[in-house]
């Protein structure tokens, strides 16, 4: 793959956390609801294996939420295309 393509991807996907990802529903995904609609969500809550570096998708110390989300959206990003693109040269 061409260095050109990985820029490309890596901006596009830059562009949906920051520009998309405040736009993003507030509503609770499957697992979630699911887990609330059973009764057993607060059974898992404070039990986490690892702690999320950015929980619920906010920047601690952050008072507006949307600019909170497009920026731990953008964090992700670059941290997962990091820890991708280490793999794969290593691979």
């Amino acid at each position: 793959m061409k260095r050109r393509d990985l820029l490309i991807g890596l901006m596009l996907a830059l562009f949906i956390a920051l520009f998309l990802s405040p736009f993003a529903s507030h509503w609770p995904d499957g697992l979630e609801r699911v887990a609330t609609d059973q009764n057993f969500l607060k059974k898992g809550e404070g039990k986490e294996v690892i702690a999320a570096p950015l929980p619920d998708y906010k920047v601690p110390g952050w008072k507006n939420e949307k600019l909170a989300a497009s920026l731990s959206g953008a964090l992700g990003v670059l941290l997962m295309f990091g820890i991708g693109y280490g793999v794969a040269i290593l691979i």
